[in-house]
């Protein structure tokens, strides 16, 4: 009984794990559509790969 209660847990882990993965995902992907934050990640990627002569 014990066994079949502890995993029943487990499974409830899971799925509220893998429920706020997916809510966390969507809410980057709607962050990073965005024209502002697009254009400061460029900004930092053409800074970071600048070298310096």
């Amino acid at each position: 009984m014990f066994r079949r209660r502890n995993r029943r847990a487990i499974q409830v882990r899971y799925f509220h794990d893998t429920a706020a993965a997916v809510g966390f995902a969507g809410l980057l992907v709607v962050i990073m559509k965005s024209a502002e934050v697009k254009g400061f990640l460029l900004d930092l990627v053409r800074t970071a790969l600048e070298v310096p002569m």
